[in-house]
C-alpha cells in the first residue's frame, strides 16, 4: 500500500504566498448533530485532526458557525501551535439551532467574529478569513471595506469569499485581493463552473466544498463504478480524483470526523485518472447535472 500523504495532490500557493498541499480537510463535520455542538465521539474527532500532518494534510477548513466556535476550539486543542498548518476560518453567519444558518454581515458583527476566532484559533494572524456568505440586507461594500480593515490592521493575512459570483468577486477585487473562493463543487454538480473558469484564469484559489458527492453515478455499472473498480478505489475517492484533476487552483476539502474516513479520502491523492477516465467522468458529471442535479444540503 502506498504511504498516505496528501503532497501528493500537488501544490497551491494561497494568495500568492501561503504554500499549501492541494487536498485541504474540511472542519465542519467535528462537531454536533445538525453542525452544533460537542461531536458524539470528541476523542475520535481529536485523533482526526491530530492525523492530519502525520499524512500531509497542512490546509484546514473550519468556520465561527461550526458548532458554533466549536470547531475552532477542537482544532486548537489539537494542533496548536499549528507548525506547519494553514488554518483557514469563515465568518458571517449567525446560529440559532441546529441545520440553522443566517447571514449576518453588519461590519460589527463581522470585526466582533474575527477577534473571536483569533482567540479561540489561538493565533495573533488568521492565515486566511472567508466571508461566510454576502449579507443581502447590508451592502456588500460595506462587507468587502470591513475585510480591507481586517487586512490592513494584520488581524489576517489573506481573504476570501464563499458562495459567490464571479461579479461579486470582481466587485470584491476592487476593494481587497480575493485569494480564494468557496462555493460547492463536484462531479454532479457544476453550478459554478464560470466562477472555477475565473479563478483559474485569475491565480485565485477555488475551495469545493461537498466535494465527493457522486449521486446515481456511483452506482453499479455505471462509468464512475467501472473507474473505481479499475483503480481498485472507491467512487467517492475517484469522484475527488476527478475534483483534483479538474483544476489546478482546485482545493477540496473532504471532511470527517473519523480516522478511516480521513484516510480513505486522502488515499485519492495517490489516484491518477488519464485524460479519457477524466473525460468520460467530466461528460457524465455534466449530464446528471442537467438532468436536475444533487440534493445538497445549504452551509
Amino acid at each position: 500500500m502506498a504511504k498516505l500523504d496528501a503532497a501528493q495532490s500537488g501544490h497551491f500557493q494561497i494568495g500568492g504566498d501561503l504554500t499549501v498541499n492541494r487536498l485541504g480537510f474540511g472542519a465542519m463535520r467535528i462537531t454536533g448533530p445538525g453542525i452544533w455542538g460537542d461531536p458524539e465521539d470528541e476523542a475520535e474527532a481529536i485523533r482526526t485532526l491530530q492525523r492530519l500532518p502525520e499524512i500531509g494534510v497542512n490546509f484546514i477548513d473550519t468556520a465561527d458557525s461550526y458548532g458554533p466556535d466549536v470547531s475552532e476550539i477542537l482544532i486548537r486543542d489539537a494542533l496548536h501551535p499549528y507548525e506547519g498548518v494553514v488554518i483557514a476560518t469563515k465568518g458571517g453567519l449567525l446560529r440559532t439551532g441546529p441545520n440553522v444558518w443566517v447571514p449576518l454581515g453588519r461590519p460589527d458583527y463581522l470585526r466582533q467574529q474575527v477577534h473571536m476566532s483569533l482567540r479561540h484559533l489561538g493565533v495573533e494572524r488568521i492565515d486566511l478569513w472567508q466571508l461566510h456568505r454576502i449579507d443581502p440586507t447590508v451592502p456588500r461594500d460595506e462587507q468587502f471595506g470591513v475585510i480591507k480593515e481586517f487586512l490592513d490592521q494584520g488581524l489576517i493575512r489573506h481573504a476570501g469569499l464563499s458562495e459567490v459570483s464571479v461579479e461579486d468577486i470582481e466587485a470584491a477585487s476592487k476593494v481587497f485581493k480575493v485569494a480564494t473562493v468557496q462555493n460547492r463543487y463536484n462531479l454532479i454538480d457544476r453550478a459554478h463552473e464560470a466562477v472555477l473558469d475565473y479563478a483559474e484564469a485569475n491565480g485565485i484559489g477555488f475551495i469545493p466544498w461537498f466535494p465527493l458527492a457522486a449521486g446515481d453515478l456511483a452506482k453499479p455499472g455505471t462509468v464512475l463504478d467501472t473507474i473505481a473498480h479499475r483503480h481498485e478505489a472507491s467512487p467517492s475517492q475517484i469522484a475527488l480524483a476527478w475534483v483534483l484533476k479538474r483544476s489546478p487552483v482546485m482545493l477540496p476539502i473532504p471532511g470527517t470526523s473519523k480516522v478511516k474516513h480521513l484516510e480513505d479520502n486522502v488515499a485519492a491523492a495517490t489516484i491518477s485518472l488519464d485524460d479519457e477516465e477524466f473525460a468520460a467522468l467530466d461528460r457524465e458529471g455534466r449530464a446528471a447535472f442537467e438532468r436536475g442535479g444533487p440534493r445538497l444540503p445549504p452551509r
